[in-house]
């Protein structure tokens, strides 16, 4: 029965020679991949799992939860013989929004992204956030939880109408909308230009902090 495995087993099992395999067809797998993984789509599986090493664990993936792609390839691959074999479940789009490295054509928000932005905790005073935001050049500010996660958002205007001494996260915007660095970055701008926005905040599936997108950024 083929084992399901998050991104922290699959980069262990690769690390100790596992094959990596993408399932999706070639135009997907182009687009993006995770770094050194081959590309044998469900569809022709059958014919070229003999360009696989019997002697070595392989892992399959496909898009994400909703593709059934590589949970089949998993077991047609067990069925023909090879073991252990192993399904990453949650697949590229789980990689990518999680802004880990990937190979390929795609031009996503990630590559844009500015990292190490000033950060706050919720608690830190606003004095503190302004000081941050004044070394930085632009805003906003973000406060985050012990954990990394993104609360919140401090712009100029509510930090200096706030005394000094009061905590950050009592006029940090929450509820701000975020995005994922596995956005496509064209699409976002098209986006953001609708909603007449220039900055966005971007993080991970599980809320952590990636930094600061901006639209003028990307390259028109």
């Amino acid at each position: 029965m083929p084992t399901g495995i998050g991104p922290d087993e699959l980069r262990a099992l690769t690390g100790q020679g596992a094959q990596l395999v993408e399932v999706l067809p070639a135009e997907d797998y182009e687009w993006a991949h995770l770094p050194g993984a081959v590309n044998l789509p469900l569809k022709e599986l059958d014919g070229r799992a003999g360009e696989l090493d019997r002697s070595r664990p392989v892992i399959v993936y496909c898009h994400d939860t909703l593709c059934d792609m590589s949970p089949r390839a998993a077991w047609r691959l067990e069925a023909a013989g090879f073991g252990p074999v192993y399904d990453y479940v949650a697949g590229k789009a789980d990689w990518l929004a999680a802004d880990l490295p990937f190979e390929g054509t795609a031009v996503l928000a990630g590559m844009f992204t500015r990292r190490g932005v000033a950060t706050v905790g919720e608690h830190s005073p606003v004095a503190e956030a302004l000081r941050l935001l004044d070394a930085q050049g632009f805003g906003p500010v973000l406060a985050l939880n012990q954990a990394g996660v993104v609360m919140g958002a401090g712009y100029r205007d509510a930090l200096t109408s706030a005394s000094g001494e009061a905590e950050a996260g009592s006029v940090m915007r929450f509820g701000m909308s975020t995005v994922r660095p596995s956005e496509d970055a064209a699409a976002l701008v098209h986006r953001m230009g609708h909603a007449e926005v220039t900055r966005v905040v971007v993080t991970r599936s599980d809320g952590t902090v990636v930094g600061l997108f901006f639209a003028a950024d990307v390259p028109s």
